[in-house]
């Protein structure tokens, strides 16, 4: 019998709390307190079974409505929290002290409104693409987090350049990353095709790095590069580059040198598009600058090996001619 006249006694108390706090969890209060700290609170300034429970209760949240809007950066949740904490020991000393709830919550909310002025505000989004996790804030109004309403593919850019010349993309984006675990991955889409339909594409798996080079740039590299930025297997953001390849091809590229490699069926490989450049000895001679200290040694080998023919051919043509005489 005692068992049920206490539960009907608990009752109304839920009832009462479910009435009292039944609008949303939209003001930091809210968010950084439990109900039972409030309620407990309001039991120290107005006694344990006061019939103005009900009354402290909807002025301490009253007096806190006006934070209802906040938005705090997301990495100062940790000190508006300490914050809400020594403000509810305050009122709770003030309670002790036999002070008005009337005029302690309003004083309370004003002070929490000036510490959080004193927060270091959110970051703004960065447009037009990306995940910004440096931008992302927390809501009171839902006790929530979020960062910018923006997708994780970019535009394509447009990159042009004429054939045998190097093709350069960056993947670099204008919102800070963060620092650690950062990696990039790069695919290509051929056929001149443009497009962002990740279907299309294919890994380029020796590519690495936020900078990727085509060189020399060829009219079967026309098409769409796309690089991911990864955190932790976590995409950041999809950057996209439409190469453009135009011009006549190179003075190297002989009728010998296209009979040759359509003996050999030669064609690039799709999967090694960004690679070194291995220049042909028409381009090195071409392209000073282009003659690496590997290419300066293969260049002597081969001198080397040519005047050492020649000389065999001297001498066996000299016994040639001493034996016929």
């Amino acid at each position: 019998m005692m068992a049920l006249l206490a539960l009907a006694s608990a009752v109304p108390s839920a009832l009462l709390a479910l009435a009292v706090f039944r609008v949303p969890a939209r003001a930091c209060l809210l968010c950084f307190t439990t109900y039972s700290e409030r309620f407990r609170i309001c039991q120290m300034f107005v006694g344990m079974q006061s019939p103005k429970l009900e009354e402290c209760e909807e002025a301490f949240t009253a007096a806190f409505q006006g934070l209802s809007d906040t938005e705090i950066n997301y990495d100062e949740r940790s000190h508006l929290h300490d914050a809400f904490a020594q403000m509810t020991h305050g009122l709770q000393e003030l309670a002790a002290a036999q002070g008005s709830f009337e005029v302690a919550f309003p004083d309370a909310a004003e002070k929490m409104k000036r510490v959080i002025t004193h927060l270091k505000e959110a970051q703004a989004c960065i447009p037009p693409c990306g995940l910004q996790e440096f931008a992302r804030r927390f809501l009171c109004k839902g006790c929530y987090s979020r960062v910018c309403d923006l997708p994780l593919d970019c535009p394509v850019q447009d990159v042009t350049v004429t054939r045998g010349d190097q093709a350069m993309f960056s993947c670099i984006v204008n919102f800070k990353l963060p620092k650690e675990e950062i990696t990039y991955s790069w695919k290509f889409a051929g056929g001149g095709l443009r497009t962002q339909d990740l279907s299309y594409f294919r890994d380029v798996p020796r590519a690495e790095g936020y900078l990727a080079r085509i060189r020399p740039a060829q009219v079967t590299h026309r098409g769409t590069f796309s690089c991911e930025i990864k955190q932790d297997q976590r995409p950041l953001a999809r950057l996209y580059f439409f190469l453009n390849v135009t011009g006549p091809p190179p003075r190297a590229e002989t009728e010998l040198q296209a009979t040759f490699r359509e003996v050999l069926r030669w064609a690039p490989r799709e999967a090694e598009l960004i690679e070194p450049w291995r220049p042909s000895l028409g381009e090195l001679l071409a392209r000073p600058e282009a003659l690496t200290p590997s290419n300066l040694f293969l260049l002597a080998a081969l001198g080397a090996l040519a005047s050492v023919c020649a000389t065999m051919l001297v001498w066996m043509f000299f016994e040639w001619y001493c034996s016929g005489s």
